[in-house]
């Protein structure tokens, strides 16, 4: 976890704010937590359409065991999930009820493209390939390779954790 360095100042003296400098070091240390516990606690929702599924079963075995990276447990409802992983090629068919996936998550959520497929399109570049599901819905981590292999996808879990933990947490509140 990394600690910011706000100076803490008694409460009441003029040049440190009043109580807003207390409030202020409470909501920074509260915002750390709360980044760190939602970094080891992810929760993914499969998309899986294509051939990647292969490579996505690999990343959950013994060698690569994502739940060191508290990534183990898919679920298998949208609604139960924060990280949804579009693996596989999407047609434009399948777009309006991937964005309908999307939809129902609760928030936080985060958005995992796995593979070229769903990062670009691959090679399918035609009339039925979605070219990249950033057309239909935000995509925080893109995942590139025709499969990509299980160590980019530790990687990008990785990348993913980092950015959680450093982001602000809208739950943080004054009344606590």
């Amino acid at each position: 976890m990394y600690a910011r360095s706000i100076p803490i100042v008694p409460a009441g003296r003029p040049e440190a704010g009043g109580k807003d400098a207390a409030f202020e070091y409470l909501t920074t240390r509260k915002d750390e937590l709360i980044g760190w516990a939602r970094k080891f606690s992810l929760f993914p929702y499969p998309f899986v359409t294509a051939c990647c599924a292969m490579e996505f079963m690999a990343v959950s075995a013994s060698p690569y065991d994502t739940d060191r990276f508290g990534a183990a447990l898919p679920r298998f409802s949208p609604r139960q999930a924060d990280l949804l992983m579009v693996v596989g090629t999407v047609t434009h068919k399948q777009a309006p009820i991937l964005l309908k996936v999307y939809e129902q998550m609760c928030e936080p959520k985060w958005v995992m493209a796995f593979g070229v497929c769903a990062t670009s399109g691959g090679f399918y570049q035609n009339y039925a390939a979605l070219p990249g599901i950033d057309r239909v819905i935000p995509v925080d981590i893109y995942i590139p390779g025709c499969p990509p292999r299980p160590e980019m996808v530790i990687d990008g879990i990785m990348q993913l954790q980092d950015k959680i933990a450093h982001a602000s947490h809208p739950i943080v509140n004054k009344d606590f």
